[in-house]
């Protein structure tokens, strides 16, 4: 099994925090769209006829594409890669760009799972962001979704503004209780080096609140999942049972995956590779059949990390079993030995055969994999 990930890189306006690959010019959108397609054709060898279990389109905003245009990204891929019945096809969605018209013609070119990034329920928190939608109109694109039989639904929610208290927190959870989603997704605002919020924080203007209180909501928000039967199946990833998103899941497990698009990345197993951060040299050195991408092979040691890394994010964790089948039993005593260093504080739970991290640990995620690497 396999997956294809699309990059859109295009966006109606910039959101302050994103640091991700976009432009807000449009004008190029059908020179992309052919680029990304001849890129398909070039790259179909990637995955060594390997089906195709899951297609994510990302960006940028995805939704922005015609249904003509998604149409023939799905064609192309259909035409060089095999699809398993009921594989998983994802759009990434804004609130403003979902009207009945848009979510039956979604349907009718193949896409079954929805991502609606809807951020937060507070038109506060969404100015701050620069949003292009307010909260009115994301609770109507959920109920409009839900209504044209979308049930493969699932929302974004950001925690840790410097606009959202703690009572705004609890509004944006009684909000996913009413929709009783199958999963959503939440994540700490975060300041990314290359984003007008990073500029606004260096210029005094926005204020971060202190790290206290991300914390916080991040405890309410894990307790809250719990009492409403919802899986804490990857950090920032919540699902009620068996409703994982299975393309992000494969990437957590080590599972091979095409990226298609302007900064999109690849993984075959051995070697990942990443495609250029720019839209016309992307599209020039696609049109003369050149694929503008660079490549990193990667020892056994950086594979274990990636492994620890990514496994120690998810309700499944480090198991000892993979360590020692893939890394060695030299990866594996090392674990051992790091171990010792890291399970006094409470961080970790450990049954044996996986390593877990608690809620507490779950705070210092990455630091407890860098004192786990090797």
């Amino acid at each position: 099994m396999a997956g294809v990930y699309l990059h859109i890189p295009f966006c109606r306006q910039a959101c302050h925090y994103c640091d991700f690959h976009f432009s807000t010019s449009r004008q190029k959108v059908d020179d992309m769209v052919a680029a990304i397609v001849k890129e398909i054709e070039l790259r179909k060898e990637f995955l060594k006829d390997r089906s195709l279990s899951t297609v994510y389109f990302g960006g940028g905003t995805p939704s922005l594409l015609t249904v003509t245009q998604l149409n023939t990204l799905l064609l192309e891929l259909s035409r060089h890669f095999t699809f398993l019945e009921n594989a998983e096809i994802t759009l990434e969605a804004n609130p403003d760009d979902i009207s009945a018209a848009t979510l039956k013609e979604w349907k009718s070119a193949g896409i079954n799972r929805l991502s609606i990034g809807v951020q937060s329920f507070s038109d506060e928190d969404l100015r701050f962001m620069n949003r292009a939608h307010s909260a009115a109109e994301a609770v109507a694109a959920i109920r409009l979704a839900r209504e044209m039989d979308f049930r493969n639904l699932t929302i974004d929610l950001i925690y840790g503004t410097p606009t959202m208290n703690d009572e705004m927190w609890q509004n944006n959870l009684a909000m996913l209780k009413e929709f009783d989603l199958p999963h959503f997704s939440s994540y700490a605002l975060t300041v990314e080096p290359r984003t007008a919020l990073a500029q606004f924080v260096r210029n005094r203007i926005v204020a971060m609140p202190e790290e206290e209180q991300a914390a916080a909501q991040f405890h309410q928000l894990m307790q809250w999942a719990r009492e409403n039967g919802y899986e804490h199946y990857e950090i920032s990833n919540f699902a009620k049972p068996g409703r994982y998103s299975r393309h992000n899941t494969a990437y957590w497990q080590g599972e091979h995956y095409l990226g298609i698009g302007p900064s999109a990345h690849s993984f075959n197993g051995q070697e990942r590779s990443w495609n250029i951060r720019n839209n016309p040299e992307y599209i020039r050195a696609i049109t003369t059949d050149e694929i503008p991408t660079e490549k990193e092979s990667l020892t056994v040691e950086q594979r274990y990390n990636e492994y620890v890394m990514t496994a120690l994010r998810t309700q499944w964790g480090i198991q000892r079993d993979v360590v020692g089948e893939k890394f060695g039993e030299d990866a594996l005593s090392h674990l051992e030995e790091q171990l010792l260093r890291v399970k006094s504080n409470s961080w970790i739970a450990d049954n044996g055969t996986q390593i877990l991290l608690t809620d507490a640990g779950k705070l210092f995620a990455d630091h407890i994999a860098s004192e786990l690497f090797r």
